[in-house]
């Protein structure tokens, strides 16, 4: 396991827990307590997942992850919100903004390896997947190389949201329930609710723009791809 970790928090004992608990695991960690340090890093190296603090001294969470999203060479990175704050509000607007998951602290470190487990297990490439896919719409996939277009133009997913398209394709016309989709993306390891699901569609919608529309919500039911 030689993946590489990035950590942004700005406190020096979290750190030190998350660099122990990661390490121990074998994923290889760079420790950052400010986000502008960890953006300019970006430029030499791009990690494979972040857990990233919402508290930053110098410039909040959610404008790194926005960044991050904004650029095609880090938008497909997993970024796993590691904060204090437990509100409703602030774990749905870090998935909006293209977050993967959410811890709330205090964790512990057995928790932290698995959600890292976790996310990049569903990041991960699936040689199942290894075909440019014509999903529908004007939407052409390809899970090799983890690219989307809409209309032969580039659309940067999350890697959620890639999965979520992947899996509604497998059975097209088929109904998801939000359970049945929440269980192909975290498994036993879920902490997450019929909401987050939700999040993540919308949110796929929005960058799919009139594509999307080949998403479609069964009331009361889940989610289908149309056929």
């Amino acid at each position: 396991m030689n993946e590489i970790i990035a950590v942004i928090d700005d406190e020096e004992d979290i750190l030190e827990l998350v660099n122990v608990a990661l390490t121990k695991e074998r994923f290889r960690v760079r420790e950052f307590l400010e986000g502008l340090p960890f953006l300019a890093s970006l430029d030499r190296e791009v990690p494979d997942l972040v857990f990233l603090d919402l508290m930053l001294p110098d410039i909040d969470g959610f404008e790194v992850c926005r960044r991050m999203k904004r650029d095609a060479r880090t938008a497909g990175v997993p970024i796993i919100m590691l904060t204090a704050r437990a509100e409703e509000a602030d774990r749905v607007s870090g998935l909006e903004l293209g977050a993967d998951d959410y811890i709330v602290k205090p964790f512990s470190p057995k928790e932290l390896a698995a959600r890292a487990r976790a996310v990049l297990r569903r990041s991960g490439k699936n040689p199942e997947d290894s075909r440019r896919l014509e999903i529908g719409g004007g939407l052409v996939m390809d899970p090799d190389a983890f690219v989307a277009t809409v209309d032969g133009k580039p659309v940067e997913l999350t890697t959620t949201e890639f999965k979520i398209i992947l899996l509604l394709a497998g059975r097209r016309g088929w109904v998801f329930t939000r359970e049945q989709i929440l269980d192909h993306l975290w498994g036993d390891e879920k902490n997450v609710t019929d909401r987050t699901v939700d999040v993540h569609i919308k949110h796929l919608r929005d960058k799919l723009g009139p594509a999307g529309k080949i998403i479609r919500n069964i009331r009361g039911v889940g989610y289908k791809l149309e056929a």
